[in-house]
């Protein structure tokens, strides 16, 4: 049957608009109620949905995705039950709705106070990861927000599993209409439509490749919060610990090469790359990982690919890094700040004075001192789940969770005053 995707879009943003009101009044215990039962109703319907993932991995081969898509698209138990324990965490974080963030008695008497409140309705456009519908679910619904899903064709089966299976859970202790919906069309038209729907969707949160993001910004008339790439570095400083610099730059390649927090450059101070750089290369060579170097690397490490530079502005998602052999930290700084996409970033280093200076001077939303990038994660930062990660410098930045997805107003308490 043909739908008219104009007025089915238009209608999903109506229910969600509707529900967003009920949302913001609902209690903390409540809303903790139906993330429990989605989370118990993914477990029992664990077969439903792995089946569906099933089909969309075969019709992914079928089209040729690359390894790092089918990876990102893969559902198996491990997955499924950590996407039932991130509903659980979630529920079990405080409420952030109706914190008090300032509050102030003016001269006049008036009592001004400044609330955290839902956003209202977030649309977010995705691509891939089929566990991003829990997610997002379960931080939407706990910050009072109703969600519009609007998932990649690749995983249209396992998302429309995922959200049937929590929107019949959230129905059966009678949860808002609305709360949760997924496009089930995967018409572009539709997302365009849903860019325009600016007086029922207050945000748009675009996952997935730079096309995807570049396209929703060019188009929406709602703001959007964003990252354009995941182009992060380790800095191998002079006074770094060989160990550490060897566990945490094959961590942060080769753990899950196709995620926006690996790494994809590593720069090493000069003074220690004839000693440091081949045994850095060594793991990374036994890791699978395609090494593509500078001038000065080349001269060090035998048969790299010569970098060039577009290597320094490219998110392999994969396994290939890039290197350089920098002049010490303030050249590191000046490489990060000038290719770098404000994701994350990290300095190897047993000097403080030196990591205090790269934590302060990388813009980045999160640097990292001795550790890999690959924490910058809502789950690893203690916020159950994360709706995205934002390299925006307003209202969010970093990975979005439950305290992200409120803003706030002023609610003011006065006894008849007037202004004079």
């Amino acid at each position: 049957m043909t739908i008219n995707i104009k007025d089915y879009v238009l209608e999903m943003a109506r229910k969600a608009k509707d529900a967003s009101y009920s949302l913001v009044a609902m209690s903390a215990d409540n809303k903790n109620k139906i993330l429990k039962e989605m989370a118990k109703a993914l477990r029992n319907k664990k077969d439903f949905i792995l089946k569906a993932n099933k089909e969309d991995l075969k019709e992914g081969e079928n089209s040729n995705l690359s390894e790092a898509m089918l990876e990102r698209l893969l559902l198996d138990n491990k997955r499924v039950e950590q996407m039932a324990k991130g509903l659980e965490d979630v529920a079990a974080l405080d409420d952030p709705v109706g914190r008090v963030l300032d509050k102030r008695t003016r001269p006049n008497g008036l009592e001004i106070s400044k609330i955290s409140v839902p956003i209202g309705v977030i649309a977010i456009i995705f691509e891939s990861r089929p566990n991003v519908t829990s997610d997002a679910a379960a931080l939407c619904i706990k910050s009072g927000n109703a969600v519009i899903l609007r998932g990649g064709k690749e995983a249209i089966g396992s998302n429309m599993a995922i959200a049937q299976v929590m929107n019949e859970a959230a129905s059966r202790i009678k949860a808002p209409d609305g709360m949760l919906q997924l496009v089930e069309t995967t018409d572009r038209e539709a997302v365009n439509e849903l860019l325009k729907l600016n007086s029922y969707i207050d945000l748009v949160i675009p996952r997935g490749g730079e096309g995807l993001i570049k396209a929703v910004v060019e188009n929406a008339t709602i703001p959007v919060i964003k990252h354009y790439k995941g182009i992060c570095h380790i800095y191998v400083d002079k006074d770094a610990d060989i160990d550490k610099a060897l566990d945490i730059v094959i961590n942060a390649k080769c753990q899950r090469p196709g995620v926006c927090n690996a790494a994809e450059t590593l720069l090493i101070d000069e003074q220690i790359a004839r000693t440091h750089l081949p045994l850095i290369a060594a793991r990374l060579r036994k890791s699978g990982v395609e090494l593509r170097g500078c001038e000065k690397t080349a001269r060090i490490i035998k048969d790299v690919v010569r970098a060039d530079e577009q290597d320094w502005k490219t998110e392999y998602l994969d396994l290939i890094l890039s290197i350089k052999i920098v002049g010490g930290v303030a050249e590191a700084i000046k490489h990060i700040n000038d290719y770098g996409s404000m994701h994350s970033d990290a300095i190897i280093t047993e000097n403080k004075v030196t990591a205090s200076k790269f934590l302060n001077m990388v813009d980045a939303s999160s640097v990292y001192f001795n550790a890999s990038t690959r924490f910058t994660d809502g789950g690893e930062f203690g916020m159950g789940a994360e709706i995205g990660i934002s390299t925006d410098k307003i209202h969010a930045r970093g990975p979005m969770g439950l305290e992200e997805l409120n803003i706030y107003k002023y609610v003011i308490k006065g006894d008849g005053q007037i202004r004079e």
